[in-house]
Order: structure tokens, then sequence, then C-alpha cells
């Protein structure tokens, strides 16, 4: 699933959890996809298995990239919102609300990042399963 056309709200750490649950259903799903549309030996004659297999790995390509994206731009992001509140913070070190929002919002950036780590875990497993089902019908290009 590719990213929602209206944007990306990244200052709710909760709601860009959401929208990444939601992106990698085609992940969650791969195995009950594969056990589907790609046939055993004996079922072989009857699908295509080569095409399957091509729009699979087309789905995953897109699924994975687009995810990449919408976690990068957050994290630059917020980045960018801890640098700014850094800035304010040195400009004016009495203030607690500022120190507490930078403190948030370094949480935040954090929490983004460490989801970069899920989504290389997530990638790696449906790349895995795709591989053992798909390698004898559908040889991806090598340049990917």
């Amino acid at each position: 699933m590719a990213a929602p056309s209206g944007g990306v709200n990244c200052e709710e750490f909760a709601e860009f959890q959401e929208l990444l649950k939601v992106m990698r259903t085609i992940d969650d799903r791969i195995v009950h996809e594969l056990n589907t549309t790609v046939p055993t030996a004996s079922f072989a004659g009857k699908i295509d298995a080569s095409q399957t297999c091509k729009q699979l790995y087309e789905s995953l390509m897109e699924a994975h990239a687009s995810r990449d994206r919408v976690i990068k731009n957050c994290i630059a992001q917020t980045s960018s919102v801890v640098k700014h509140l850094r800035e304010e913070r040195e400009k004016n070190l009495d203030d607690l609300t500022l120190l507490k929002q930078l403190r948030k919002e370094q949480t935040k950036l954090k929490w983004m990042q460490s989801e970069l780590n899920v989504e290389e875990v997530v990638n790696d497993r449906s790349w895995k399963v795709f591989n053992e089902r798909c390698r004898i019908h559908f040889k991806p290009p090598k340049n990917e």
C-alpha cells in the first residue's frame, strides 16, 4: 500500500505508527498471498506463477520504498523540530516548558529511528518468504 495522498502526520507518533501498520499489510499477508496464488508442484500447470510472482515482487518493492520514504521524511521533519528547539533552548536556558518539549521531540525522533530497524526486519522476512516460494518462477532484476 502506498502512502496516503493527503500527506503524513509526523507530529503524532501514534498516528505515524498506525499508518505504518496499515502500510505493512502486504508484508503481514505475504504467506497467505503466496499460498493462495503460487501453486505447489501438483498444481503448477493451472496458474501462471511467474506472472503472479512478478506482480507480488513489484507490489513489495513499491510498498517497501513507500514506507521507507514516509519514515525518512518523518525523521527529517522531527530532526528539524529538535534542531529548532535546541537553538531556542540555548537562547533561554531557564524555560522548563521548552526543555520538556525538546525531550518529547527527542524521544519521538528515537522512536521514529527505531522504525527503520523494524522496517528492515519486516522487509527481510518478506523477501525470505518471497524467495522461498518464487525463486523458481521469477528472477528479480539484478539492479534491485
